[in-house]
């Protein structure tokens, strides 16, 4: 992982985190995400005419990257409607990194070195253990904890079926422009059948979402999905999920969630952990 790498995928992170608070933070958690993810349309669009055609060998991994990314956004929504940013957020990115090493290890025949399965185990723990933390009342919710590892499990099942298909499309910002274009199609046929208001509720309160979110979250995703073309799956996606760092800040200055001292100590572990990542590589 280059230093050029490295820096992208964090400034990368630090837009997921931004989107993610944006949709934690209104009140209608589906207009929310929903205008997100249709916000990726106009952005999508633009770059078309500017990147290749993505191979024909990618499309089955395209398709199944729209299901589990719909799939990612749907329990995401539930889980934040119950849940805080800051326990919802570390349990559903910090399980990712985890599950996708462990498959790129024993099933996809990656190799590893010592200290960069260490950096991943180090981010994965620093960061699950935030989700351990109690919310803004003072409670533990077991039902949003169980929500957010769901998510988890299709953040681990997207990042592998885009890191395979971005490479077999050659075309990184093409395969997720295309992918991203199917997701919002699959997203307002979900919206017409089940929520019809959304769309309404979109063009009069969740213009903000739509144009910012859509299009922070447009280019994280377009970095990333690059990024695993340019190194291994699993330490790109344990270098995003540093995210939660970020979260964590908005989750206190913004939504004024509660600090405390395991926060701060589980972000220290995160933070730890990508040292160990960029040291290895540098």
């Amino acid at each position: 992982m280059t230093l050029g790498v490295f820096l992208a995928v964090l400034g990368a992170a630090a837009l997921h985190a931004t989107w993610n608070a944006m949709v934690k933070h209104d009140g209608d958690k589906l207009m929310a995400m929903s205008g997100v993810m249709l916000g990726h349309i106009p952005v999508a669009l633009l770059c078309l005419p500017f990147v290749p055609i993505p191979a024909a060998e990618s499309l089955p991994w395209m398709v199944a990257g729209m299901a589990l990314h719909f799939g990612y956004q749907m329990f995401l929504v539930n889980s934040y409607r119950i849940g805080d940013l800051t326990q919802v957020y570390p349990i559903a990115r910090g399980s990712a990194p985890l599950i996708v090493a462990a498959i790129s290890i024993v099933f996809l025949g990656v190799d590893l070195a010592p200290v960069e399965l260490l950096a991943v185990l180090v981010i994965g723990a620093g960061i699950l253990s935030l989700g351990l933390t109690r919310r803004a009342d003072g409670l533990r919710n077991g039902r949003a904890a169980v929500l957010a590892l769901v998510t988890g499990t299709f953040i681990a099942g997207y990042s592998l079926v885009d890191g395979t298909g971005a490479r077999a499309a050659g075309t990184a910002v093409g395969y997720y422009a295309w992918l991203a274009l199917g997701n919002a199609a699959m997203l307002s046929i979900y919206l017409a059948l089940r929520s019809p208001g959304t769309f309404r509720d979109l063009a009069t309160h969740g213009r903000r979402v739509f144009w910012i979110g859509g299009t922070a979250s447009f280019v994280a995703y377009a970095i990333v999905t690059w990024a695993f073309t340019q190194a291994p799956i699993a330490l790109v996606t344990a270098l995003r999920e540093t995210s939660i760092v970020f979260a964590l800040v908005i989750g206190i200055t913004v939504l004024r969630e509660p600090l405390n001292l395991a926060k701060v100590a589980s972000t220290m572990t995160t933070l730890l952990g990508v040292a160990l990542l960029r040291w290895v590589r540098s």
